[in-house]
């Protein structure tokens, strides 16, 4: 199929600022289509949309118009918690209702709302007269492409988003490659596709990012990629219990397809089109969760230095030693109010207890997996009533871990039960973990299966005032708005790969392309703040690959309202200079500022924080050295800031010397431009503190 890009379109919607223009029309045979220009130039040429369904026939054809609407909005609305406080939302909206001319007569109405910043545009399904149920085989929504843009991708994984970032051309994706050199287990790439967001970058500077919103009671979208015509399709995550990829009554709305467009990489991540496409908040007060620095029981597992599991087995009622006991298990009494101590003293509000329930011991290597796991019943070392009543004492929070083993049923059973164990004892955030392969059998993390387990634990969360942190989750499309107890989620090759990973950990350039793709789609869980670098007295072919001044750095550049300092106690101990940082940096801002940036190279931002005025810099560079400029006119006039600025030192070397780090006092004020100067690998971190 195709038509012309010289065909008049019929029906065309223009962004507030008019640099961008949406048009749509319907083909001689009834293909509906639809174009998309920037600054007058052809972004999205003449691409298709439409469905195939299990049990009828595709409505992708013999299409004709009932009506059309254009309308303008304009809000502000506020977030709980975020980037920022105020955000506006405002776009103009044109709205096509189609229905078939065949027999059927099916109705489906197209809805694109256009924003400065890019587009959404989503399929609704009204209630209609024969036709109640959808079983949608797969969705045929194209991005006709009309550049060989420099693309920045990870391959279209079923099960997880925790490899590494490939930049090539669009032309030269091949994403089938990562099925034979990915060391995970639960892996699924069927096909040569890109999961989303998929950023690229245009000769002219022209910056696109392909994601969608509102991921509700649907399929994730990949995006099958046509190497040869640069065309993107969406290809939906399936399942191998049934044919059709999404089930579904009438009436139903598809999640949005975005397309952040913008001129310049900074504007990317200051683009609010993902979170402004979504509900507004339907839990109203949220003052329950507090964004918060945290630490825990966590690094020393991945290091080796304690273990998960208890060490004994449970027979008959009686912990038993069976041979296995091994005395390192981590979530004890003792440790974790070690943990609550070191927080205390340093302004960290939460603690992470990972290992403290029963199960460990068979929680993954098998292959029935229902039921390993027991979500109230505690290890016997580890005290929950005393090492709670501890954490109250001290003004520390403990922060509940539910590792599910991917065991959907097992935890479905058991979450009123542990939730309201949360809400008994004071716990309003969890991390909750989905490792190993879906079960039942045939699911993956990504289809419509698992998108509705993860959004109906935390809304059922919510009922209890607990906050959901998930691992392995579902990708971010902005439903934080929706419900603000969904704060923060993982969705990314994490740091846990730099203790663990085969293949060298991730090099110095992942987090430079994570700015500008994962972190566009919403918080992330990256746990940021390792101090022993090369960390030899546990692993010694192992390492994190930047500064030390580039992880005090991610505390500002990679967003979450929840930061863990996530080193061992005696290594920030080691480190008091540095560890002030992270003392005083915040984690709930008022606004955001990307001062500069290119995909996969650099990025700084400066934020301010809520509630007080402060403001803190972070910038992370690339394997490449580079000098930076920063100009501090977002600074209040007339006003005096103490200022530490914690940077690279002069040998800084990722490899090779990654702890040279020099802190020194700078006097700021917002006429500064002050030039700075990146190691490879390196970071540089500033706090501007009112006086």
């Amino acid at each position: 199929m195709s038509c012309s890009t010289e065909v008049e379109l019929d029906m065309s919607v223009q962004s507030p600022n008019k640099n961008l223009t949406v048009g749509f029309n319907v083909s001689d045979n009834g293909e509906p289509y639809y174009m998309v220009k920037f600054k007058n130039k052809v972004i999205i040429d003449t691409s298709f949309v439409g469905f195939d369904f299990q049990n009828m026939s595709s409505l992708r054809s013999n299409l004709m118009l009932i009506e059309t609407n254009i309308s303008e909005f304009n809000e502000s609305w506020q977030m709980p918690w975020g980037e920022q406080i105020d955000v506006a939302n405002i776009y103009n909206e044109l709205n096509i209702k189609l229905q078939e001319t065949s027999e059927l007569k099916r109705k489906i109405n197209v809805v694109f709302r256009v924003y400065d910043d890019g587009i959404g545009f989503r399929y609704e399904f009204p209630e209609q007269d024969n036709w109640d149920e959808a079983l949608i085989a797969n969705e045929h929504t194209e991005f006709n492409l009309t550049e060989d843009y420099k693309t920045f991708w990870i391959p279209g994984d079923w099960d997880i988003y925790e490899h590494l970032y490939s930049t090539t051309k669009l032309s030269e994706i091949d994403a089938i490659s990562y099925i034979e050199r990915t060391n995970l287990a639960q892996s699924y790439i069927p096909e040569n596709a890109v999961n989303t967001p998929v950023t690229m970058v245009g000769a002219d500077g022209t910056h696109l990012s392909f994601h969608e919103a509102a991921l509700r009671d649907y399929s994730g979208m990949t995006l099958k990629v046509d190497t040869e015509n640069l065309n993107l399709k969406s290809q939906l995550v399936g399942s191998e219990n049934r044919q059709a990829k999404v089930v579904t009554k009438l009436p139903f709305n598809t999640p949005w397809r975005t397309i952040q467009i913008t001129d310049n990489a900074p504007a990317l991540i200051e683009s609010n089109l993902i979170v402004n496409l979504n509900e507004p908040n339907k839990l109203g007060d949220v003052s329950w969760f507090k964004p918060m620095k945290y630490t825990g029981v966590w690094w020393e597992m991945h290091l080796g230095k304690s273990s998960w599991d208890y060490g004994m087995e449970m027979i008959d009622g009686k912990w038993v030693d069976t041979g296995k006991a091994h005395g390192r298990h981590g979530a004890t009494t003792e440790n974790v109010k070690r943990f609550i101590d070191f927080s205390s003293q340093n302004n960290i509000k939460g603690v992470l207890v990972e290992g403290w329930n029963t199960g460990w011991e068979r929680w993954i290597g098998f292959e029935d997996r229902e039921g390993v796991f027991d979500f109230v019943t505690t290890y016997p070392d580890y005290d929950l009533d005393e090492v709670t009543s501890y954490a109250r004492e001290k003004g520390v929070e403990i922060i509940m871990h539910h590792e599910t083993s991917a065991a959907t049923e097992t935890y479905e059973k058991q979450q009123d039960t542990a939730y309201a164990l949360m809400q008994k004892y004071g716990m309003h955030s969890v991390k909750s973990g989905y490792v190993g392969r879906i079960l039942p059998k045939g699911e993956y993390h990504h289809g419509q299966y698992m998108v509705n387990q993860y959004n109906n634990a935390a809304i059922k969360a919510a009922n209890y005032e607990v906050a959901v942190n998930a691992h392995e989750p579902i990708k971010a499309t902005g439903l934080r708005r929706t419900y603000p107890n969904i704060i923060s989620r993982e969705g990314l090759r994490g740091q846990e790969f730099n203790a663990w990973s085969q293949d060298g950990g991730n090099p110095p350039e992942h987090l430079p392309i994570v700015a500008f793709t994962r972190m566009l789609a919403g918080p992330i869980d990256f746990t940021p703040g390792i101090f022993n670098i090369k960390f030899d007295e546990y692993k010694t072919e192992n390492q994190v690959n930047t500064t030390l001044a580039q992880q005090l750095a991610l505390y500002v550049v990679i967003y979450s309202p929840i930061q863990m300092a996530a080193d061992l106690v005696e290594h920030y101990e080691a480190n008091p200079e540095p560890l002030q940082f992270i003392r005083d940096v915040g984690v709930d801002w008022e606004t955001s500022k990307v001062l500069n940036g290119e995909v996969g190279d650099y990025v700084t931002i400066a934020r301010k924080e809520k509630g007080t005025g402060n403001w803190f810099v972070g910038g992370i560079t690339d394997e490449n050295a580079r000098t930076i400029s920063i100009s501090f006119d977002f600074l209040e006039a007339d006003q005096d800031y103490e200022v530490t600025v914690y940077r690279d030192g002069i040998n800084a070397h990722w490899n090779d010397n990654p702890l040279d780090i020099t802190i020194e006092k700078l006097e700021i004020d917002n006429s500064s431009t002050i030039n700075f100067n990146l190691a490879e690998g390196g970071g540089l971190a500033i706090s501007l503190i009112k006086k």
